[in-house]
């Protein structure tokens, strides 16, 4: 077994799509980045790439690279599964917390694990997604932006 930690933060930015855990939040500010700033599904990317010691999600989807421009980072996070389970690992399970004073995520946190789960190749079972603020200190108190922390365990597939 190997574990993994990942974090991730982005400022908000007018214009743009809240995309977290793969979950579209209507109406709300999305998150500046080079994909589509989804921070809670790049925690978790960075905790199974640290997880199997091949870099992090820089290395893999920097953002020098024009094709990754507004990336669905659930693909992204498809792609690292499949390359996790081409080097021997499977996931064994997932646990993330965003970090947020707006919006609610309680509402929503059934269907990030499940959009989550499904992308990862798991059992919804198998992902915690929670919840948290700062009440109101820092930068992400403050509403400027949103942080994503995950740990991922990975089982290894290989036989002897």
């Amino acid at each position: 077994m190997r574990i993994g930690t990942g974090y991730d933060v982005h400022p908000f930015e007018d214009g743009r799509r809240l995309v977290l855990g793969g979950v579209y939040f209507e109406g709300e500010t999305g998150l500046a980045g080079h994909s589509d700033g989804d921070a809670l599904t790049h925690a978790i990317i960075d905790a199974l790439l640290g997880a199997a010691s091949i870099g992090d999600i820089g290395t893999h989807f920097p953002s020098s690279d024009a094709s990754l421009r507004g990336a669905d980072s659930i693909d992204l996070l498809r792609r690292v599964v499949a390359q996790l389970r081409d080097a021997g690992y499977s996931v064994g399970n997932v646990d993330a917390t965003v970090v947020a004073q707006k919006p609610r995520m309680a509402p929503r946190v059934q269907e990030m694990r499940t959009r989550l789960a499904e992308a990862l190749g798991i059992g919804v079972s198998q992902i915690s997604v929670k919840a948290t603020t700062t009440d109101g200190l820092g930068a992400v108190g403050r509403a400027e932006g949103i942080a994503a922390q995950a740990v991922a365990l990975l089982e290894s597939t290989n036989q002897g």
